[in-house]
């Protein structure tokens, strides 16, 4: 197709970055947030422009990004899941444990995808214990002799938000497959095909009811606040989708506000939860949230390129499966830029498949594609970046915990899956 070979000379173009306890099931069962605006209301909001943070001033690229911290320890590259395999693989035995039901065909619903074991690397979670790991620093007031049992009941409390975060985002992919019509998830097929749709809906319903169990027992309201307005923007974002005008579509305001509501949101407020746990200032639990954001975004940027360049066996779904929907990209909204033509090709629709064959004519003669891995290169500095700027540690186990963070935001842009 003419993508195909389009890209085939696009991607020699385009620049490569390089990074510089075992308890019961329950065990952790013990409003408005900031939005993506050109000029945002508050000074405390982050600085946005084409929806990437410039809070912190200049970006550094990862041409010129260098992690602060001395030592040749953290020099090396580092496999950021290693260094959280053995808390993931409790943290998964957790979670097949917390969804058992007192009804047989619903608790095999709501487990299929961990029971399955095709739940991938467990990139929200991994990004959640190097958070708790990276903000392990000595606060003021600390009682020595107290350390080591706070550290311990900290590290619990930051593990539930990990298994809280997991269960919302698989509820959520439940929910969309369902509203997708999918019939494929991570190469298998997806629960909607397999038990249909209304017990694909009560299986999620199922899963937030468990994090929400699990989010009461912190006895933490911000933190209560926080996830429940992950649920809220998870369904806002889903409704932006489905509900915008022909104008909305092709908005890259929208597009930028409603990847934020359905990807980056929950990243960006479990940062913030783990280091509000750990009773850090404002300024640090913002970091944390920066850096989650950051990396949604960047997450999804890089996923909508993938949905054109990336094939069914890869991705473990049909490639083109947004366009085929309606859902119109930032590859095709750069596009259009070049080909305002284009427009009126999506304006009607993409029921005939003449039009989807234009529309990819068009995106391969365009920029789109590049400048997309742009714009998620962007974000993914901003990321490393905003670990940069965390408070200083002599700890090389929170140095080694922020180069991971770091080398994070690479393995995100330069994955081809």
């Amino acid at each position: 197709m003419y993508l195909r070979l389009a890209l085939r000379n696009l991607s020699s173009k385009t620049r490569r970055i390089l990074p510089t306890s075992s308890s019961s099931p329950l065990s952790c069962f013990s409003k408005s947030l900031p939005e993506i605006h050109h000029r945002p209301p508050s000074l405390l909001l982050p600085k946005v422009f084409w929806g990437v943070d410039t809070s912190y001033g200049n970006a550094h690229s990862f041409h010129s990004f260098r992690f602060q911290g001395g030592s040749s320890l953290v020099e090396e590259p580092t496999d950021p899941f290693s260094l959280v395999a053995d808390e993931l693989s409790l943290i998964g035995n957790r979670l097949r444990e917390m969804v058992v039901a007192e009804v047989p065909k619903l608790a095999s619903a709501a487990e299929y995808f961990f029971k399955m074991g095709v739940e991938g690397k467990r990139f929200r979670p991994t990004v959640l214990l190097l958070m708790a790991s990276a903000l392990n620093v000595s606060l003021p007031g600390s009682v020595p002799d107290a350390v080591a049992n706070f550290s311990n009941e900290l590290r619990t409390r930051q593990q539930c938000i990990a298994e809280i975060t997991e269960m919302i985002h698989v509820a959520s992919l439940l929910h969309d497959d369902v509203l997708d019509d999918a019939d494929t998830r991570r190469g298998v097929r997806s629960l909607n095909f397999l038990m249909g749709n209304k017990l694909s809906v009560l299986a999620g319903d199922f899963l937030l009811s468990r994090a929400c169990m699990a989010l009461a027992s912190l006895k933490n309201t911000e933190v209560v606040t926080l996830l429940a307005t992950v649920v809220e923007h998870l369904v806002t974002g889903e409704t932006m989708q489905m509900a915008s005008t022909s104008e909305q579509r092709c908005s890259m305001d929208q597009y930028m506000q409603k990847t934020y509501y359905k990807t980056a949101s929950l990243i960006a407020n479990s940062c913030k939860a783990i280091a509000l746990l750990a009773g850090q200032a404002t300024d640090v639990a913002m970091l944390a949230y920066n850096y989650g954001r950051n990396l949604g975004l960047a997450y999804q940027l890089i996923d909508d390129v993938l949905d054109f360049t990336g094939t069914s066996a890869s991705l473990g779904k049909g490639s083109l499966s947004d366009i085929r929907h309606g859902i119109i990209t930032a590859p095709m909204l750069f596009a259009i830029e070049e080909f305002p033509q284009l427009q009126e090709v999506i304006n009607r629709g993409f029921n005939d498949p003449a039009d989807v064959d234009l529309a990819l004519e068009y995106l391969g003669k365009s920029r789109g594609i590049e400048r997309a891995k742009e714009l998620a290169t962007e974000h993914a500095n901003l990321a490393a970046s905003a670990i940069n700027s965390l408070p200083e540690s002599d700890d090389d186990n929170v140095r080694i915990s922020r180069r991971a963070l770091v080398d994070l935001t690479n393995i995100v842009i330069t994955r081809k899956k």
